[in-house]
């Protein structure tokens, strides 16, 4: 490459020489280095990066791109059985269609500068999650339900005043890494043990942990290792003996068949909407919600935006804004108690389209038609030699453990036999949960049917024989 001559990027704005020299010249910058003058010269990259050759053209650009992609094994091809945080679910295709309209899909956050209708259908969203939720107040999306969860913790202690969260010991490794490094160093997050068999959270333990210095109480229904927590009226009552605030984790698919968990006396209701009309993306597809009582303790502690309904000048007419906009940071920057995201919005439009087109009764067909599906998976899976499944005896909502100790192979090793005959298999949590022996978390929902379920009996036989 001829270092003299200048590399213009057709995809790439301003990258032409004369265009970044007219734009340095309007900031009163003579290089491109005075910019980063804040950033000390110990810190500075000397020298250029070992990259290749640039792809000055958009179809060369794409046809690199499309090449990495295919080497991707996607749902498309494979039969998947894997979920745990990111579940395949069916999207139906008015989700996306709605979705990828212009003045939602391309404006920033969502937020277009002529509204046409973002403020409502964010609004109508909330609507239907607080119906489904049994909630009064639910917040426009945080990034995703590990920022929700998180964000439900702060605001629990901002609440107490108190700097100590018990969260039981089946919250995944993932969510658990994210909730500390949120936290930190403000909130200290103590774990509580299960029950060996039920996987229940251990109310002994729990009696023993919690104290007057207890902010809040956390769990998840149904758990990320699947099973329904059933001790929910007493771990929310015992955290309201303490003065603590129970903050609950849900999957929102499954309230049409399970309780909402405020009515087994949970405070703050989280969790993440991607079951609602989200495909499975790369890195996104995931958004969070939090849900309370219209109290103002919890309303003015929400970091996020809440939208609402009021009448305007004109009678009879109605508009869609911000509630107490006064108390995020979009209104007081760096006085705000969190820094509120701007990634989600358009996931809320989009699961308020599910929720709209499945109605109440919809979402209670497709709740029983997950657990009549993992019901039959976990039976059938349970009769091959040496496998157990599922490893707890509570009842289970889309995951389930299963153990493979009795048959000689490790998860890995039967994981890579079954990606051979192109099933994805369970989640290997022999690292996350090694008390619980060579284990797998498989994920069953509405998209399987039988003979797929079938189709990985056999081929789960074949590999462990």
């Amino acid at each position: 490459m001829n270092e003299k001559q200048p590399i213009v990027y057709p995809y790439i704005p301003n990258s032409v020489p004369a265009v970044k020299e007219q734009m340095l010249k309007e900031i009163g910058a003579e290089r491109m280095e005075d910019l980063l003058e804040d950033i000390p010269e110990t810190l500075r990259l000397k020298g250029s990066l070992n990259l290749p050759k640039p792809l000055l053209s958009e179809c060369a650009l794409r046809r690199h791109v499309e090449g990495i992609l295919a080497k991707n094994k996607t749902t498309r091809e494979y039969l998947n059985f894997l979920g745990a945080g990111c579940w395949q679910h069916h999207v139906p295709a008015v989700c996306d269609e709605v979705n990828q309209r212009g003045e939602f899909l391309t404006a920033y956050a969502g937020e277009p500068y002529d509204d046409h209708g973002r403020f409502q259908a964010l609004f109508e969203y909330t609507s239907m999650m607080g119906e489904l939720l049994n909630m009064d107040v639910v917040n426009v999306p945080t990034y995703d339900g590990f920022q929700a969860a998180a964000t439900s913790l702060r605001m629990a202690s901002r609440i107490t005043g108190r700097r100590q969260v018990l969260a039981c010991r089946t919250i995944s490794a993932d969510k658990l890494s994210r909730i500390r490094d949120y936290c930190r160093p403000e909130i200290e997050i103590k774990l509580v043990g299960y029950d060996a068999g039920t996987g229940q959270m251990d109310l002994t333990a729990l009696r023993a942990e919690i104290s007057s210095k207890t902010a809040a109480v956390y769990f998840e229904n149904p758990s990320y290792l699947g099973f329904v927590e059933t001790h929910g009226e007493e771990i929310s009552r015992m955290a309201h003996e303490h003065g603590a605030i129970c903050v609950v984790g849900a999957d929102p698919i499954s309230l049409g068949i399970l309780a909402p968990p405020v009515e087994y006396g949970a405070d703050i209701v989280c969790g993440d909407i991607q079951p609602l009309g989200m495909h499975m993306q790369f890195g996104g597809g995931q958004a969070g919600y939090i849900a309370t009582r219209d109290e103002e303790k919890y309303v003015m502690e929400y970091p996020s935006r809440l939208f609402g309904i009021a009448p305007t000048v004109v009678e009879g007419e109605y508009g869609f804004g911000d509630v107490a906009y006064e108390r995020t940071s979009f209104a007081v920057r760096e006085e705000g108690k969190e820094w509120v995201g701007t990634a989600a919005a358009l996931w809320g439009i989009t699961a308020g389209v599910y929720l709209a087109l499945m109605g109440p009764q919809g979402m209670a067909e497709i709740g029983e038609g997950i657990m009549t599906r993992s019901r039959y998976a976990m039976l059938q899976i349970a009769r091959i030699e040496g496998v157990k499944a599922p490893v707890f005896q509570a009842s289970h909502f889309k995951e389930f453990v299963v153990n493979f100790d009795g048959t000689g192979h490790t998860v890995a090793e039967i994981n890579k036999a079954l990606l051979a005959r192109g099933i994805f298999g369970g989640k290997d949590l022999t690292g996350e949960f090694p008390e619980l022996g060579d284990s797998a978390l498989y994920c069953v929902t509405e998209v399987h049917t039988r003979d797929d379920i079938d189709r990985l009996v056999s081929a789960l036989q074949e590999v462990v024989q």
